[in-house]
């Protein structure tokens, strides 16, 4: 994260509840220590959380104001967590998810704002920008880094343009997790550490892809996931 400018009084003296979740444990040590100061830019980190399970417990039992979510988390990614945690969304002055991620993606942004998130930042984005973002999610408002947001709006108000590509949208959110992984060259016994799944489960999905895709091996499938941006 860049250096931020010196932040001032929390608007109106407010404070909003946070939730960071990140797989990245000195990530989440730096947003803590540049926006955490709640006395000086009225964020208060509640929890954190380092997977999709930990992540959607910790949710649960802190309910915060908004949560900072990484798009890629072991056990499915921040889609999973935006799926498991729909029912707090709908509530009356429910949890808002914040994506906040190295990724500008198209599937990546798409993926999480069609999932429910009310934004998404990349991690170039300041302290000072963050604080001011989390607030405005806080409010109801929708927050893009400025490269994101005519992206995002030309996605899903074009006529002739489906906001996801339907042959990828076949997949389950695990099934596109582990095509991601193969398409890098992941051997099957790597993707089943990452993703805390046996080595049997990745067989599984692979071949669940294949079929979906109508592919035939796993070089198909990375020209495929190359071809479209996926790797």
């Amino acid at each position: 994260m860049t250096e931020a400018a010196p932040m001032g009084v929390p608007p109106e003296g407010r404070v909003a509840r946070v939730v960071l979740v990140d797989d990245h444990r000195m990530f989440r040590t730096g947003v803590r220590a540049e926006i955490g100061r709640t006395e000086a830019t009225g964020i208060d980190v509640v929890g954190e959380a380092d997977d999709v399970e930990s992540a959607v417990r910790v949710v649960a039992e802190t309910r915060p104001d908004v949560v900072l979510l990484d798009v890629h988390l072991p056990g499915g990614g921040g889609v999973e967590v935006l799926r498991r945690s729909a029912g707090l969304m709908g509530e009356q002055g429910g949890v808002k998810f914040l994506a906040l991620s190295v990724s500008d993606a198209a599937e990546d942004v798409i993926g999480v704002i069609r999932g429910g998130a009310r934004g998404y930042v990349t991690k170039t984005i300041t302290g000072t920008d963050l604080v001011n973002a989390i607030f405005r999610i806080s409010d109801g408002d929708a927050v893009f880094s400025p490269r994101l947001a005519g992206f995002v709006l030309d996605a899903f108000a074009a006529t002739d343009t489906p906001p996801v590509d339907e042959d990828l949208d076949r997949l389950t959110q695990r099934e596109r997790e582990v095509l991601r992984l193969i398409a890098r060259g992941y051997a099957y016994k790597e993707i089943a550490k990452q993703l805390f799944i046996s080595v049997k489960t990745v067989e599984s999905h692979v071949s669940a892809v294949l079929r979906k895709l109508q592919l035939s091996n796993r070089h198909e499938l990375t020209r495929w996931a190359t071809a479209r941006r996926l790797v």
